[in-house]
């Protein structure tokens, strides 16, 4: 058996920033442990198995080198992108997802690629987990939480850059991750995202939990439209609007790498 394998570098319009997600088409869904087994060997953030129902209509499922995971946004924008570009799809897309429903993709004028997620706004906790506490080196303003991560709200964005992190203790809250975020004078906010039970020490750049953060922010700053910026190593712009029930994340997305995967 052969398939085909992109790899595409998300929420940049430059190789090597952004977060890199391998997108591979199937025709027919694989067993589930071959695909963890693909994803392992690929080694990236995530990799997206997409399948078509129909026209525009894609069943897609997301695994880390270590599981499958619920929601994954860069790796839906690679796979907008390579549906786009490759594929010479045009209009809405729809990705058929197994817990956040269906998400939406719009490619713009400006050649951002646009994805409507559900929003998923966090929760003020009054006792956050020891863990959080303990194993964040700068204590927090505040914490709250949603389905996916726990929220740590810092004042400043050095606060962000600097904050450092007990990959031990943050294991203990699987299945959920960590968020660091603060307001930023050169954006509207930044963030930086651990997920050491999941998939990796710090994720480049993560559009899904922006469904959190924009709805948070949206609130605290008291305006609709935002940009954001993930201040990882490699780095990543998402704008975002929220809308109703629903919470618009698009960003720019460059090929890195086609290949065929021998199985």
């Amino acid at each position: 058996m052969e398939l085909q394998v992109y790899v595409v570098d998300a929420f940049t319009n430059q190789q090597f920033k952004g977060n890199s997600a391998a997108v591979v088409p199937l025709e027919e869904w694989l067993d589930d442990d071959l695909m963890q087994s693909i994803a392992k060997e690929n080694n990236l953030s995530e990799t997206a198995f997409i399948k078509q129902q129909s026209l525009n209509q894609y069943e897609i499922r997301w695994f880390s080198p270590l599981t499958e995971i619920d929601f994954c946004g860069h790796a839906t924008l690679a796979s907008s992108y390579v549906l786009y570009n490759l594929y010479e799809s045009e209009g809405e897309l729809e990705f058929i997802t197994k817990q956040v429903g269906s998400i939406y993709v719009n490619c713009r004028d400006d050649g951002r690629i646009e994805m409507s997620f559900p929003q998923q706004a966090p929760e003020l906790i009054d006792q956050p987990p020891q863990q959080i506490l303990d194993g964040l080196s700068i204590l927090p303003v505040e914490v709250l939480r949603n389905r996916q991560a726990y929220f740590a709200v810092y004042d400043s964005q050095q606060d962000v850059e600097n904050v450092t992190y007990d990959v031990d203790l943050l294991k203990q809250l699987a299945p959920l991750d960590v968020v660091v975020t603060a307001p930023s004078s050169q954006y509207d906010f930044v963030s930086r995202y651990f997920w050491p039970a999941n998939g990796g020490e710090e994720d480049p750049v993560t559009g899904s939990i922006h469904s959190g953060l924009v709805p948070y922010w949206a609130n605290q700053l008291s305006k609709q439209e935002l940009i954001a910026y993930q201040a990882s190593a490699r780095g990543g712009m998402l704008y975002c609007r929220l809308k109703g029930d629903r919470v618009l994340v698009s960003g720019f997305a460059v090929i890195y790498l086609r290949g065929t995967i021998y199985l």
